[in-house]
């Protein structure tokens, strides 16, 4: 009967120890995925803040101009 509990618990121990193994596999290979997305999101981000920034530059040099035209 001992070496039954005994056989038993080995395999019951390799068993969550193989399991553990592959979550943590999942687990990183997860944490890569969500690691790609956060990167190119703030790419995006990055992307559209300095098309925005350029486009209000422009608008800020032409509002200048037609100032400068109307003080004339």
């Amino acid at each position: 009967m001992k070496k039954f509990i005994l056989t038993l618990a080995c395999m019951t121990t390799l068993l969550l120890v193989s399991c553990k193994e592959s979550t943590q596999d999942k687990v990183e290979d997860a944490t890569e995925a969500v690691g790609d997305e956060i990167e190119a999101t703030t790419d995006d981000a990055i992307d559209a803040i300095d098309s925005t920034a350029t486009k209000v530059g422009n608008d800020i040099e032409d509002d200048v101009e037609e100032v400068k035209e109307d003080m004339k």
